[in-house]
């Protein structure tokens, strides 16, 4: 089966997205709750599955810069498996044909996966949540 992505279309699919965000940034990375959930109802979200069981999730938003990519969660024992990489390429895939300024806030430890995607870091180090962020552009 391998790792599908699918755009979510119906609530139980979008329950299953905010159970994987809590699980990887509320409980295991300790984000203040109030903050990992805001912007819901303008987002598109994805889910990620691992031969059938949800695994990862990730949304995009438009805002006034652009196009965020914007929450993407992996699920500890999906890690190293190519399921982050496949929800940033779901999630590029499925912008706006005309999308200009592509951006997103990584945490400093997905960096690297994000500039094999042609992502680059600009401007200084941020905290966000109590963690420790880049915002990386793609060109």
């Amino acid at each position: 089966m391998g790792i599908e992505i699918t755009k979510v279309t119906g609530d139980e699919e979008l329950q299953l997205v905010f159970a994987i965000r809590r699980t990887v940034f509320v409980d295991e990375q300790c984000c203040p709750p109030e903050l990992e959930w805001e912007f819901e109802d303008e987002s598109i979200h994805f889910l990620a599955r691992h031969d059938g069981r949800p695994a990862g999730a990730a949304r995009w938003r438009r805002t006034e810069k652009g196009y965020k990519l914007e929450r993407f969660a992996v699920l500890k024992e999906f890690r190293e498996m190519g399921v982050g990489q496949a929800l940033v390429k779901a999630v590029l895939a499925d912008l706006p044909a005309d999308a200009h300024y592509i951006y997103l806030h990584a945490q400093v430890p997905a960096m690297g996966l994000y500039s094999k995607l042609g992502f680059v870091a600009e401007g200084n180090q941020f905290e966000e949540a109590g963690i420790l962020h880049y915002k990386m552009v793609l060109y």
